[in-house]
């Protein structure tokens, strides 16, 4: 077991933890409703993994995590140990994630089973560590892992289903509201010696950790996220193929892979796919799926740049609460801003890369044991995104939140909002 810290809990949600519990792991197979058991075991890339695993490793991590300690305890399945764990090393070895989809074995009925095995197994003792500070976070990070997973699964099975030449849609039962135009106007902000990360009001990972001081200069910030109409306008200005505009590691990208526009967007620029198939490319609503890459050299050419986290960070945390397309909304495709040209969208429609390397805060500490292999062991060679997308839990994200991927991260609902020095 691990140890913690009273700022980890400090504010919960008024649910009872039991509720959270049942609630969140309801979402997770309402979120696979829509989905045949062959759309479930396929893996289109290394990078992603099959719906399946997620509804397995995410009830794999209850099972090791809170319930192996128990006195007696016995594995729901031997061997599943190996096939569930991601990448916790000091727990054991694992199956590489690469190879994930070629199992068919166990089935997905079996996986279920599996789910609620173990939700009775939990469900028993929550009341029975009832103000156990230790157990209470360990439920609680199960949760937003758990919370987490379910936008992975959407990511994932989004990038499966545009290999298939049907287009088919997650979802053909959802029609999306209608999108309007919002003129782009940039927020000055005076800079300062600020405060960043977690306040302590409630659950946190430990990467939002410590709370400490940044120094910013004075700097100006859009007050929406860049559409798909801005960004067309800089792939017709030749944007993919003038080196001068990208990093040196993003030109050797895009000639490697040839890209030239956002991964889901037609050839003819017109269409893209989405979860609810393949729909007209609307010019208001924000261009989603492209990498940091893609990202920094639109900004570039925009004669801009990308926001530091910081500076994200202090915007956002101004809002009066968290409010956006998130994944409450059903809509799963990124919406339009506010049409009365208010600064919106920091939370949902889509993640914002930042400027900013995924790195320790000052005076970081991983958890304890195994646990802290969730975030700290990855600080290497990522950025961080900010705001949360149309696919995160309206819960689960705050001001703090620090996402992270690498630069050549596309399959992401990840867009980008500029920023300017004054």
């Amino acid at each position: 077991m691990i140890s913690t810290n009273k700022p980890f809990l400090e504010g919960n949600t008024t649910k009872t933890l039991l509720q959270r519990y049942l609630d969140i792991r309801q979402t997770s197979l309402d979120l696979v409703a829509p989905l045949t058991p062959e759309d479930m075991v396929i893996q289109s890339m290394p990078d992603a993994s099959p719906a399946r695993w997620h509804l397995a490793h995410t009830t794999w991590f209850f099972e090791h995590f809170l319930l192996s300690g128990a006195q007696g305890f016995q594995p729901f399945r031997e061997g599943w140990d190996y096939l569930f764990n991601s990448y916790y090393y000091s727990v054991g070895d694992m199956y590489k994630r690469p190879q994930r989809g070629l199992l068919s074995r166990p089935t997905v009925a079996e996986i279920v089973e599996y789910r609620h095995h173990v939700d009775q197994q939990v469900t028993k003792i929550i009341e029975k560590h009832r103000g156990d500070t230790e157990f209470e976070f360990l439920l609680t990070l199960g949760l937003n892992h758990e919370q987490q997973h379910q936008e992975l699964l959407l990511t994932d099975i989004k990038h499966a289903f545009s290999l298939n030449p049907l287009k088919p849609s997650y979802r053909d039962d959802i029609e999306l509201p209608g999108s309007t135009p919002s003129a782009i106007s940039f927020d000055e902000f005076d800079g300062g010696i600020v405060e960043i990360g977690s306040t302590g009001q409630g659950f946190c990972f430990d990467n939002e950790t410590p709370r400490h001081r940044a120094l910013l200069g004075p700097f100006r910030l859009a007050s929406r996220q860049v559409t798909n109409a801005e960004y067309r306008a800089f792939i017709e200005d030749n944007g993919y193929r003038r080196p001068e505009l990208w990093l040196s590691a993003g030109w050797a990208t895009i000639q490697e892979q040839q890209w030239e526009r956002p991964i889901y967007w037609s050839q003819e620029l017109e269409s893209e796919f989405s979860l609810l198939g393949e729909i007209k490319l609307d010019p208001d609503r924000p261009v989603c799926h492209v990498s940091y890459f893609e990202a920094d050299a639109y900004a570039r050419w925009a004669g801009a740049r990308l926001p530091t986290e910081a500076e994200w960070e202090q915007a956002a945390a101004a809002l009066p609460a968290v409010a956006g397309n998130l994944l409450d909304s059903q809509q799963f495709h990124p919406g339009s801003a506010s049409a009365d040209g208010r600064t919106s969208q920091l939370f949902g429609d889509t993640w914002e890369w930042t400027q900013s390397a995924y790195s320790a805060y000052p005076g970081f500490k991983p958890l304890a044991g195994s646990l802290g292999e969730y975030n700290g062991k990855f600080m290497c060679g990522q950025l961080v995104l900010r705001g949360g997308s149309c696919v995160t839990p309206a819960e689960h994200i705050r001001a703090s939140y620090r996402n992270f991927f690498y630069p050549d991260a596309r399959w992401q609902f990840s867009g980008l909002r500029l920023a300017r020095d004054v």
